[in-house]
């Protein structure tokens, strides 16, 4: 039987320590490798959507700008035709009070 202080045991000792440290580096480059791709590709996948809802909600504020431009040519009309109204009853008022202002 063989003693821990022979160097063919040292030897075997230290090629298994080394072997081990050697796979751990292996696996944890190729895993930080990996976790490295599969991120940017969720990146680029975010910012692609990201840019769909940009677009998506640019064309909603051009949507809502032509018809709140559209409303507002509506009131703009219809304070012309109140402002016309507004006139013409004070004019019937004074007609009917026979209140002449």
């Amino acid at each position: 039987m063989s003693e821990l202080n022979e160097p063919q045991v040292w030897t075997l000792m230290g090629v298994f320590g080394a072997s081990i440290f050697a796979m751990m580096g292996l696996v944890t480059g190729t895993f930080t490798r990996v976790l490295r791709a599969e991120l940017a590709g969720l990146r680029g996948d975010l910012a692609g959507e990201i840019g769909g809802l940009r677009g998506e909600v640019n064309g909603l504020r051009g949507e809502m700008n032509a018809r709140f431009e559209r409303v507002d040519a509506q009131f703009a009309r219809v304070d012309t035709r109140l402002d016309h109204l507004d006139r013409d009853v004070q004019a019937l008022t004074r007609k009917v009070f026979d209140r002449p202002e």
